[in-house]
């Protein structure tokens, strides 16, 4: 095989991988960009849709506790509802995104009126090919 031949086909397809991952990617993002537009608008119902049904918030030594507490999805959900959490209209920068097969994370800053966090996100892919958030490891700043 031609040299020439050999080397354009292996361009093309790291091209078809660089495209494929940009394509994760930007699914990852626009998910965790509507979960924090449904939080913004305290909307429990839409937040569902993003979280998977494993999801937890992880705070270690938050808000003055000396232990790292586990929220579960149903207890979060809840929050949002009764807008204890929430309510809060934030930009948000996803500084990071890393993905690992059906898994990825990302760094996430969330900028509000109310409070600015950085959290590691995870999400998981379903088999239906959606990315859910997972995990929230928030640390206030």
């Amino acid at each position: 095989m031609d040299k020439s031949i050999l080397i354009g086909l292996i361009g093309m397809l790291l091209s078809a991988c660089a495209t494929a991952q940009q394509s994760e990617t930007e699914a990852i993002k626009a998910t965790i960009k509507n979960f924090s537009n449904a939080g913004d608008f305290n909307d429990a119902k839409t937040l569902d849709k993003y979280l998977d049904e494993n999801y937890r918030v992880v705070m270690n030594q938050l808000f003055g506790s000396t232990e790292v507490v586990i929220m579960p999805r149903s207890v979060y959900l809840e929050k949002i509802a009764s807008k204890e959490f929430g309510g809060d209209s934030r930009d948000i920068t996803i500084e990071k995104v890393l993905v690992n097969g059906n898994t990825a994370s990302a760094k996430v800053t969330f900028k509000g009126t109310k409070m600015t966090f950085v959290s590691i996100v995870t999400l998981v892919k379903h088999q239906n090919g959606e990315w859910k958030m997972l995990s929230d490891v928030p640390v206030v700043i």
